[in-house]
């Protein structure tokens, strides 16, 4: 089933309407669901003229695990202006602070995916951006496991990560990257730059011309017997030691 023009779970239907990012054709809601987001999303899509459709539960098997008895259809198009990096450049060139841009080299878990632009969009990014091939697309999942943020947070698709680096440089963005070999930790680094953070893969981290396109490369003091986080994880601990720093 291709789950790329769909989405399922209670909020991501729900921010997914009030966003209106991307056209939805029709919404699907389980005969016995009811709450204050059901009720929401009843309004929201009387309010936008989207029809919705009562379903038994077997209906939202086909829509992976937990749908929670709700989910959409979209349109054609995934988003109705697809972001771009300039859009991203221009954010952050009209909002007045330094520039806040996450960079993902290949994150190919959805989960991982999902609970990294959640964060994102929580910690004020200007932006993510990600490759289109060899990398997690936005799927179903990751917009459930996104609780929604994949629909606030701008999200730019390039064919090639280490161009859209050097396009940055030029924009007088710094790119720090995050390694395990990195001398300096994440703590010794100044984060309130204009900056592009650069996350890795889960399992083979920043590919080789990625890491030499940075100009600085940055670690997570390892103080256990583990020696590496989650990418999600590690993701949330970087981005909010420069939300920390910029407010000091």
């Amino acid at each position: 089933m291709n789950f790329q023009n769909k989405i399922w779970g209670r909020h991501p239907v729900c921010e997914a309407i009030r966003s209106g990012k991307r056209p939805i054709e029709i919404i699907f809601l389980s005969k016995d669901s009811k709450g204050d987001v059901i009720e929401e999303i009843k309004k929201l899509a009387k309010e936008k003229d989207i029809d919705l459709v009562r379903k038994d539960k077997g209906f939202f098997y086909n829509f992976g695990q937990s749908h929670q008895g709700v989910a959409a259809l979209l349109g054609d198009s995934e988003r109705k202006t697809e972001t771009s990096v300039e859009d991203i450049l221009e954010i952050s060139k009209n909002n007045g602070k330094p520039a806040f841009i996450l960079l993902l080299d290949s994150i190919t878990d959805p989960h991982n995916l999902g609970a990294i632009l959640r964060t994102a969009e929580s910690a004020g990014v200007d932006g993510v951006i990600i490759p289109k091939h060899r990398a997690c697309g936005l799927t179903g999942t990751v917009a459930k496991t996104s609780a929604g943020a994949v629909e606030h947070v701008l999200i730019a698709q390039v064919t090639n990560l280490s161009q859209e680096i050097e396009r940055l440089k030029k924009e007088n963005i710094w790119v720090v990257g995050l390694e395990s070999s990195a001398k300096q930790s994440i703590y010794e680094i100044d984060l309130k730059m204009s900056l592009a953070l650069v996350i890795g893969s889960e399992g083979e981290g920043l590919h080789r011309l990625i890491k030499e396109k940075c100009d600085f490369l940055t670690n997570l003091p390892m103080n256990g017997a583990i020696n590496s986080l989650n990418a999600s994880v590690a993701t949330g601990i970087c981005l909010y030691e420069a939300v920390r720093q910029r407010k000091n």
